[in-house]
């Protein structure tokens, strides 16, 4: 915690913050441009930023593209909510500005967060039915090979039901990624959708998640990469949790946190549960 609020504290690197919030994933090339700092001073901010963790970085090809992480404010947040429940509006209000003021051509949503456990761990824990039910209401069974399916199974007695998801990629310990399922009729009925705008979204390009795992001291960075959505997506807003009736993937992740660090998860409300 100590570590963000140094990296905050600068101006400099307040406003390399504030350019990927207006535009997220940018290259060290793109953050540099109309800046009055020099290349290396601009490297050594996002490398504060990204050791506070409030800047996480991905590939894209031979680029490194940088991303906004909301996942230590959050913890800022969350360290005081219950203690002065009276002041969480304001204590909140940057942050929910931060999160819901993102531009409408964002097509992927990037979040990381450290846990407490071991790759190994980890990786079952995304993978075994018996531990994403706990997190994530729902059994996710796959033989987790390029190509394999993933079933969805809603309740521990009903049957595991395909949605054409298919495993893309899977290193164990390192990366895993497949295929998002398209929207449900329950979602509509949850965001409120037509069955024409349910129709239109189900047209939308397929999108997929990506989970990097990266050993650091006695923790794993654990970076979740959810892209492939049309600009200015509903679905893009829904698992980035910035509407009300779910928390999205940033929800999710802390009750796969909470669950690794504690051996037990947090109470969700129907809506988180209904992303699936």
């Amino acid at each position: 915690m100590d570590a963000v609020f140094k990296a905050l504290a600068d101006p400099s690197r307040r406003r390399l913050l504030d350019r990927l919030n207006r535009r997220n994933g940018q290259s060290l090339r793109e953050l540099c441009d109309g800046l009055d700092m020099a290349r290396q001073s601009v490297s050594k901010h996002l490398a504060v930023l990204e050791a506070a963790g409030v800047v996480t970085t991905a590939r894209r090809g031979r680029q490194k593209l940088h991303f906004l992480n909301a996942a230590p404010i959050n913890d800022i947040g969350e360290r005081w909510m219950n203690r002065y429940d009276r002041e969480r509006a304001a204590a909140l209000a940057d942050l929910k500005r931060a999160l819901e003021d993102t531009a409408m051509e964002q097509t992927q949503f990037v979040y990381a967060t450290y846990i407490r456990t071991t790759p190994e761990r980890l990786w079952q824990a995304l993978t075994d039915p018996t531990f994403t039910r706990r997190y994530w209401g729902a059994g996710l069974h796959s033989d987790w090979q390029v190509g394999s399916p993933v079933l969805w199974q809603e309740g521990p007695d009903d049957e595991p039901r395909d949605r054409d998801v298919v495993v893309l990629e899977a290193v164990p310990y390192r990366r895993l990624s497949y295929t998002w399922p398209p929207p449900q009729q329950h979602h509509a009925e949850l965001f409120g959708w037509s069955a024409e705008r349910l129709a239109e979204l189900q047209r939308e390009p397929r999108s997929h998640v990506r989970f990097e795992l990266e050993p650091v001291g006695d923790a794993v960075k654990l970076t979740v990469i959810h892209d492939g959505f049309a600009p200015g997506s509903a679905l893009l807003e829904a698992v980035s949790g910035r509407t009300e009736q779910t928390g999205g993937w940033p929800e999710l992740l802390a009750n796969l946190k909470t669950l690794l660090e504690t051996g037990d998860t947090m109470q969700l409300t129907p809506a988180s549960t209904s992303r699936r």
